[in-house]
């Protein structure tokens, strides 16, 4: 038999198959509880524009400029058998170099300052 026409012919049969089950099985009346949504102990009913700490936004910007400095530099061991390995080490070292300035801006800035 064909491939494809005995796929389509399981597909067909199990779906057939779930929604026969799916009538036998009885109806389930949620109460209101159990409609409302649930998140994490905040009130569902009020505001959904709560004020947002800078702080945390600022820590995830470092932690994504971070996170795209290793990604960069993860395939370094691999640049020593490229045949310029001089130019690849100074482009790699050219990033650390502009990612620690920028954190000690950011630092002598006060970013870094969880408390005040």
């Amino acid at each position: 038999m064909n491939p494809i026409i005995s796929t389509m012919l399981i597909t067909a049969g199990l779906s057939c198959i779930l929604m026969v089950v799916s009538f036998w099985l009885p109806q389930m009346n949620p109460d209101s509880e159990k409609l409302s949504p649930y998140e994490c102990g905040f009130d569902p009913l009020g505001s959904a524009r709560l004020p947002f700490s800078m702080r945390f936004f600022l820590v995830a910007i470092l932690f994504l400029l971070f996170d795209l400095e290793i990604a960069l530099l993860l395939p370094l061991p691999w640049g020593g058998h490229l045949p310029d390995t001089v130019q690849t080490f100074f482009w790699a070292t050219s990033i650390l170099i502009l990612l620690t300035l920028g954190l000690i801006y950011e630092w002598a800035q006060g970013g870094l300052e969880w408390a005040e």
